[in-house]
């Protein structure tokens, strides 16, 4: 393919597309606001559609919709039926409140980063995803697989509505391109560890703690014990970590505490370790004679390991190469729906979104100058792959 002229276009479509970003920028989608979720979800569905793709708003009940869209423009004599297709998956909840906006307002600064609330992670690449469409159309490009285009509104809080939908169409599909936002220095995402949120409630039996402290039983005492096991678990040299993060026990000082729960985050890079720390989490026992413990919760994402995104990135770094770019590769502790897609064996790659900085963060923003660079290797993905 001409990778000049994609490059040459995405330069030219480059204000357009801005418009486009800071429209999406400056509507507040906050994770779990239904009706700001749906009103998105209907924009969504009406510029894919305008952009010539098949559009199918899922209901959900919980939060916003989940958009579906289909893209096939092969010729109608020529689109064998076992031919699986590319998978994009993209999300346009934020954890951004509602007024965010009032005091992140969409700007663009001196440098040509362009700044607001969710615009790294990751409103931009709803706008890339868009206009990949567009650009294979324009250009007359036919495409060799079919594309389907997944924007979830519940990622930020965990994929519980969305995880279903994005299995089911990983299952179908050749590939994912997962357009989260990337590693400083526009570094796509080749590893990610896999996730988990375990709870512990500890049951003592209450007592006075100056008349008859001998016949209580201390939670926090058994809740101490266990925090010290649990911490014991990580391993900094694989990668795995436990973080007793939230505490809460106890009514009064004079009180032996009759009850503790924590609230436990877990981190592995492979499944191997984290099967393990599912295991030893739920074969904690009691230290403090009488305790009870009670354990639930579990992993939230699976580990997305190398060996499901490896031989994709090599494709990449020799497709990038085509359009100037010297793509690296790294990993990093946080989830993403790529994950689920990678523990299925299915090929992924994931932070193909526009380089920026600040997820999250009150100086989230995008490089400008790197959106047709982002949108161009998206194409030349789906063209290529």
């Amino acid at each position: 393919m001409d990778y000049q002229k994609l490059l040459a276009y995405f330069q030219a479509k480059q204000p357009e597309m801005l418009d486009v970003i800071k429209l999406l920028v400056t509507h507040e989608t906050p994770s779990g606001d239904k009706p700001r979720l749906d009103a998105f979800a209907a924009l969504l569905a009406e510029r894919l559609r305008d952009a010539g793709a098949q559009v199918e708003l899922i209901p959900n009940e919980r939060t916003g919709m989940h958009v579906r869209a289909a893209f096939d423009n092969r010729p109608a004599d020529n689109r064998p039926a076992d031919t699986r297709p590319a998978l994009i998956l993209c999300h346009y909840d934020t954890v951004w409140a509602v007024g965010a906006l009032e005091t992140h307002p969409f700007r663009i600064d001196e440098k040509g980063w362009a700044y607001g609330p969710g615009i790294f992670d990751m409103q931009t690449s709803l706008a890339l995803s868009e206009y990949a469409v567009r650009a294979i159309q324009d250009l007359a490009l036919t495409l060799p697989r079919p594309v389907t285009i997944l924007m979830t509104s519940d990622e930020e809080t965990g994929s519980h509505t969305s995880r279903q939908l994005i299995e089911d169409e990983a299952a179908k599909a050749e590939y994912a391109l997962v357009l989260e936002s990337p590693l400083p220095n526009g570094v796509v995402k080749i590893a990610r560890k896999g996730g988990g949120h375990f709870e512990l409630h500890v049951t003592g039996k209450a007592a006075h703690a100056g008349v008859e402290p001998e016949k209580g039983i201390s939670a926090i005492q058994e809740l101490a014990h266990q925090i010290l096991t649990l911490h014991s678990l990580t391993d900094m040299e694989k990668g795995t970590t436990v973080n007793v993060g939230v505490v809460s026990a106890g009514t009064r000082s004079n009180v032996v505490a009759a009850e503790a729960h924590a609230i436990i985050d877990v981190r592995a890079w492979t499944q191997a370790e984290a099967d393990r720390l599912a295991n030893a989490i739920r074969a904690l026992q009691p230290v403090t004679p009488g305790a009870k413990l009670e354990i639930t919760g579990g992993w939230n994402r699976p580990p997305l390991e190398r060996d499901a995104t490896e031989e994709l990135f090599g494709r990449a770094r020799e497709i990038g190469a085509n359009l100037g770019l010297a793509l690296e590769g790294d990993g990093t502790g946080g989830g993403s729906d790529g994950n689920f897609t990678g523990a299925l064996g299915i090929p992924t790659l994931d932070g193909l979104g526009v380089p920026g900085h600040g997820a999250h963060a009150d100086h989230e923003h995008i490089e400008t100058d790197k959106i047709q660079t982002s949108a161009a290797l998206l194409v030349a993905l789906l063209m290529e792959l």
